[in-house]
């Protein structure tokens, strides 16, 4: 891929949640998440992809679209079909999910691919043999988005860093207040859903994030 789409893989890394952005709302919402900083923008979305599949087209066109107007890079989750129907640049799978080799043979290198990897570096090391060009670590702290997900040690993302020489995402509960401590520890980017979408200042929110990218010494060593 692009070498500067792969350093477009840094900052706050928003993640859309119909929960909490319903369809009345969801681009409005989605904009404020930019305009507060938002360098990545991932449109993930669990309806079914053919009994909804005008809606889910129609926002994600237009989510790219923003993305283009504030040169943030716009991911699809899990979807290589509707990336190719609104040609986005990037995708985001799963480590159990990820035919990285058919991808490649279907995309090229041109489009970004990022690896959800939990909690385990093997998963990491694999993701990153077969291609992918980020990897994403998590669920790091209670998760509202995901109650269910298993909590990973700071000390994977650490030893990450030390190891891997590609982007690497964090997620799961983040805070502004709990986001330094991972920075610190290697993370290229912050995926947030609920602690930008959820708040009722969106721009805000996403600014609150994006702000611990910009003063690194303020962010606390451990």
């Amino acid at each position: 891929m692009p070498v500067k789409t792969r350093k477009a893989i840094a900052g706050l890394y928003a993640i859309t949640d119909s929960h909490w952005m319903p369809e009345a709302v969801f681009l409005d919402k989605a904009e404020a998440a930019l305009r507060g900083g938002a360098r990545i923008l991932q449109y993930r979305d669990k309806g079914d992809p053919w009994q909804e599949h005008a809606r889910r087209r129609r926002q994600a066109g237009a989510l790219r679209e923003l993305c283009t107007q504030y040169g943030a890079l716009f991911v699809v989750n899990d979807d290589p079909d509707l990336v190719r129907a609104v040609q986005a640049p990037a995708l985001h799978v799963g480590a159990e999910d990820a035919p990285l080799a058919e991808l490649r043979q279907a995309f090229g290198r041109d489009l970004c691919i990022g690896v959800s990897c939990y909690a385990s570096l093997d998963k990491a090391r694999e993701a990153v043999k077969a291609g992918a060009d980020y990897v994403a670590f998590g669920a790091f702290f209670a998760s509202p988005s995901k109650p269910q997900a298993p909590r990973v040690d700071l000390q994977v993302l650490r030893k990450a860093r030390a190891e891997l020489n590609i982007p690497l995402v964090a997620i799961g509960g983040i805070t502004e207040d709990n986001g330094g401590a991972l920075i610190a520890a290697g993370a290229d980017a912050l995926a947030v859903i609920s602690g930008v979408f959820a708040s009722e200042q969106v721009e805000a929110a996403a600014r609150r994030f994006a702000v611990l990218f910009d003063h690194p010494r303020n962010i606390p060593k451990e």
